[in-house]
């Protein structure tokens, strides 16, 4: 047990002694939130606060990925976070209720900078391993023999038939993703940690889109994803469209209605700074390291 922990607590420090050699700061966001998070398959766990004063509802952050918008839109510069994160109807071997994320922004970045960083932050970690870049049509050509950026949802439809695999999807990136978690993940277990990039449009997230691309990334170690990085929106009309469009999804699917984040919103009167950003599960690198 004491192993363990020294061996977590290494870990922790290398990470803060990277980012202080390059001069980001560390912060520290609420994690007690207002608003639940508007994510189409991410949940957030509610709390009932203040009950023998006046009961009202928050939320535990599923992120701190807002919070430190907020920051950067009011000057913060480049910041991280290493702190504890939160979700409801999380299940399998490698999602849990709560587990630990580093959140990192780096301004004047575009996700390719940032995929570099990220090779050198493994590399500080010590980690021996190969790294390579696929784009993600690159990887369905490569290992699955689809154009996934030219199928259409009929099209993709067929070959989840012929992989026996469900059809009963409202929208195509939903396919795309089931899809990819059975042709193409069992092929990224054989590498020893490839950056996914360039993901379709429709998987866009809160990335810039460029065309028929999303400016984001995933990494993948041994298979397992523990990283998910976007080259930053920045401007609060695609915000709001992007949430309004989670919140629709939410509605078709009969999930719990959420409100936009006004708060949020509010804090960018004027645009995020140009900035690329990541989200990596602490647990899930040190298990793979």
């Amino acid at each position: 047990m004491r192993d363990a922990l020294k061996k977590r607590s290494l870990f922790v420090s290398q990470i803060r002694q990277f980012f202080s050699e390059r001069n980001v700061i560390e912060v520290q966001t609420s994690q007690l939130l207002d608003t639940p998070t508007t994510d189409v398959y991410i949940d957030s766990i509610v709390m009932q606060v203040n009950q023998d004063i006046k009961q009202k509802t928050q939320y535990l952050h599923t992120s701190p990925e807002l919070e430190m918008k907020k920051l950067l839109a009011n000057g913060s510069g480049d910041i991280y976070q290493i702190c504890s994160v939160f979700r409801d109807n999380e299940q399998g071997s490698q999602n849990f209720n709560e587990f630990t994320m580093l959140e990192y922004y780096r301004l004047g970045f575009d996700s390719l900078e940032l995929m570099n960083e990220i090779v050198e932050l493994l590399r500080y970690l010590d980690f021996k391993g190969d790294i390579s870049l696929l784009s993600y049509e690159q990887a369905f050509i490569k290992f699955a023999d689809i154009d996934i950026l030219e199928a259409d949802f009929d099209g993709l439809k067929k070959v989840a038939k012929t992989h026996d695999l469900c059809t009963d999807f409202e929208w195509i990136e939903d396919l795309q993703i089931l899809l990819f978690t059975h042709l193409i993940e069992p092929e990224l277990a054989k590498l020893d940690a490839c950056f996914i990039y360039d993901y379709p449009a429709c998987q866009s997230a809160l990335a810039k889109v460029d065309g028929d691309v999303a400016l984001r990334f995933e990494l993948y170690i041994k298979g397992i994803e523990v990283a998910n990085g976007y080259d930053e929106l920045q401007n609060v009309d695609e915000y709001r469209q992007r949430f309004k469009s989670e919140i629709d999804k939410r509605t078709i699917l009969g999930k719990t209605t959420v409100e936009l984040d006004e708060g949020f919103l509010s804090n960018l009167k004027n645009p995020l700074p140009q900035c690329s950003g990541v989200a990596i599960g602490i647990e899930r690198l040190l298990s793979v390291k």
